[in-house]
């Protein structure tokens, strides 16, 4: 049984390797270097069924694993490309499928999984909170069967990409609550037809087609409030966990690219007379790199398989996270010091994805965090913020 599996996910990542053939470091600078969307990848990757490997096979999807999810989101970070308007839809789908009705189940599932619909747009963050989520200060009014909305959400990405957002708002006012956890609600916007909604494009390093929205008396019908009202924060963390193993995922696919370009060229750049590879110096750090990338590949894979048990699994989603994205960077460090110069020109690659990369470490939660999360609620230390 364990070799079958094995082999499944073995084919996984040969599938994707090809599909990914397709898609060559030449098509990615164009996508980075004109900030366009990459419509045509998210085409392949739709016809290709890969985008739903977490809907389940009775709403049209693989209905697999955040392992298998994982290994996908790995190969294209590996092949050079960068898998942004797939990740979203992947880990934004847990709120909806662990906690949204029957009916919405099934009128937006389908639809997703065929690639009719895009679900890539996760509306959380806020000016003024930040990383402090319970702090969030747009507002949603309960006016008859809809809700009310007004607010600002900032570092949003493809909210002009999608169809489907979904989107967290204050349904109680902070000051009413005894639990601060409490009084937040998830809803699922429909972005094709809604009004009083801006969405300003932000001037970002790496292409991940970010904005700010502003959010003035939009309506959003009851309905399409995803599970109790007040309870949306405990759904949007039920997400985080899914959200930090593919991101972990990631940065592996990263980490595994920057070593093999920069052990590649330490093989074939000459100076000196000899291959800058068999000095020490040039040799140590990208073997250094590697162990570090391979040992957090273990973590991550430990914490998918727990999720996909049903077991709990913050401390080592956080942990695979932290590792992953500390070791790619670590990678990409080594890999520009490797090229050298030439690390510097577009041409090479490495500059894109040492932009790309460097994101992982802050976003979608900043590595300070994740140790303050271990530090109280793994370590049992004061709470330090």
């Amino acid at each position: 049984m364990e070799s079958s599996v094995q082999e499944d996910r073995q084919a996984i990542r040969q599938a994707v390797r090809e599909l990914c053939k397709g898609f060559p470091s030449a098509y990615w600078r164009d996508i980075d270097k004109h900030e366009k969307y990459p419509q045509e990848f998210v085409d392949a990757l739709t016809a290709s069924e890969y985008l739903a490997v977490l809907i389940p096979e009775e709403y049209g999807g693989a209905g697999l694993g955040v392992t298998e999810a994982g290994i996908i989101l790995e190969e294209i970070n590996r092949s050079g490309g960068n898998p942004g308007a797939c990740h979203a839809q992947m880990y934004t789908m847990g709120t909806l499928l662990r906690h949204g009705s029957d009916e919405q189940k099934r009128r937006y599932l389908p639809k997703i999984a065929k690639g009719e619909l895009r679900l890539q747009a996760f509306a959380v963050t806020e000016p003024n909170a930040g990383s402090e989520t319970t702090r969030i200060e747009t507002r949603a009014v309960r006016k008859g069967d809809r809700y009310i909305v007004n607010g600002q959400k900032i570092f949003i990405s493809r909210a002009k990409q999608s169809d489907l957002m979904l989107l967290l708002a204050r349904t109680t006012p902070y000051e009413e609550l005894k639990d601060k956890t409490q009084g937040l609600s998830v809803f699922l916007v429909d972005m094709r037809n809604v009004k009083g909604m801006q969405i300003d494009p932000l001037d970002m390093m790496v292409n991940h087609h970010t904005n700010t929205i502003f959010l003035e008396d939009v309506e959003i019908p009851v309905e399409n409030r995803i599970g109790e009202e007040g309870k949306g924060f405990r759904y949007i963390i039920d997400g985080w966990n899914v959200e930090r193993i593919l991101v972990a995922s990631e940065a592996i696919g990263d980490g595994r690219w920057f070593i093999d370009r920069a052990s590649s060229y330490a093989r074939d750049r000459v100076v000196f007379g000899r291959p800058i590879g068999a000095n020490q110096g040039i040799q140590f750090p990208i073997a250094q790199a590697y162990a570090h990338v391979e040992a957090a590949d273990l973590m991550r894979f430990d914490a998918a398989a727990k999720f996909d048990r049903k077991e709990k699994c913050g401390a080592e989603a956080n942990m695979a996270k932290l590792l992953a994205s500390e070791a790619s960077w670590e990678a990409a460090n080594v890999c520009l010091n490797t090229y050298g110069g030439y690390g510097f020109a577009r041409d090479y690659d490495v500059e894109r994805k040492f932009r790309e990369t460097r994101l992982l470490t802050v976003a979608p939660v900043s590595n300070n965090l994740v140790l303050a999360f271990l530090g109280q609620n793994v370590l049992g230390m004061p709470k330090s913020y």
